[in-house]
């Protein structure tokens, strides 16, 4: 084994003869290659998950841009020729271009509203301490919990009894409460870990609360906002059971209503080159916002978890 010697300090007064020690010397490479084995590995697990994720995207984009018959006689091959007359037929002729309207308007007057009660809910329990503070953060907590599937039954009429049945501004708010649980235990544990002297300075320069939280704890907490905004855009866009149960107007249908009506409405002759067209046309919005705001996500996710 290679030693290294090693002189102790001691103070030139003192007379006192040095002292070599005899240490060990490490050897580089060992920790390099036990570091370099363990980022082999984890890179192949990611290689392999990303492949894993990759792959059905990939193929859905490929298949619709083929005919029926090639997507069926060779599924795994690339076109021979690309069928952009798919999309235009599932644009066109299976309505996707409303269905698409009816989807925007919900999902986004849904997200604003969530995100404006959510972030206000957040803030008030993040920040100010008033008997039931706790009380009101379980019961949101609480509604994370509850399986919408035991609701839709009472929710149909009491939308019903309401007047909201097969209305977007109905759906709109059931969505709203929907999404309100998560969004407020997200955000609250957010806004506590925003610096409280920035919101103290403003309420000595004679700041209100309410222009304290809209015009400085708001702007800081963007991370946040964006990171939950996904999340609920991904939950809202995909969302199937309660359109199904509350908006039954066919000229109401959000998309993904309309990718089931486009699924059976050849009968036992399904079109499926232009059913892949509309599902890629369903995947692109959500995958383009991701792609947009992928940093901010990471960013607000990461603000959320350390303080």
């Amino acid at each position: 084994m290679k030693t290294t010697e090693t002189t102790a300090p001691v103070p030139a007064e003192s007379g006192m003869p040095v002292t070599k020690i005899d240490v060990p010397a490490k050897k580089p490479g060992k920790e390099k290659k036990e570091g370099g084995v363990l980022n082999v590995f984890s890179h192949g697990v990611l290689v392999i998950w990303a492949f894993m994720v990759a792959m059905p995207l990939l193929w859905a984009v490929m298949t619709s841009f083929k005919d029926d018959a090639s997507i069926f006689g060779s599924p795994w091959s690339l076109p021979d020729t690309l069928h952009f007359s798919n999309w235009s037929r599932a644009w066109t002729e299976a309505n996707m271009s409303d269905y698409f309207l009816n989807t925007i308007l919900v999902v986004g007057g849904s997200l604003i509203g969530t995100l404006v009660l959510g972030s206000m809910a957040a803030y008030v329990l993040a920040r100010f301490d008033f008997p039931g503070n706790r009380f009101i953060y379980f019961l949101f907590i609480g509604g994370m919990s509850f399986p919408i599937m035991l609701a839709l039954v009472p929710l149909f009429y009491v939308v019903n009894n309401m007047g909201l049945l097969n209305t977007i501004h109905g759906l709109i708010l059931v969505y709203i409460a929907y999404s309100l649980p998560f969004t407020v235990f997200f955000l609250t544990a957010f806004f506590r870990t925003l610096p409280t002297s920035v919101a103290e300075a403003a309420f000595v320069d004679g700041a209100s609360h309410t222009r304290t939280f809209f015009q400085i704890m708001l702007p800081m907490a963007k991370p946040g906002l964006i990171s939950v905004g996904i999340f609920n855009f991904l939950g809202q866009w995909n969302q199937y059971m309660l359109p199904t149960v509350l908006n039954t107007d066919p000229d109401k249908r959000v998309l993904t209503q309309g990718l089931v009506q486009l699924a059976v409405s050849q009968g036992y002759k399904g079109d499926w080159s232009g059913l892949f067209a509309g599902l890629v046309m369903a995947m692109l919005p959500v995958l383009a916002a991701y792609i947009v705001f992928q940093r901010q996500v990471v960013a607000g996710l990461t603000a959320g978890a350390l303080k």
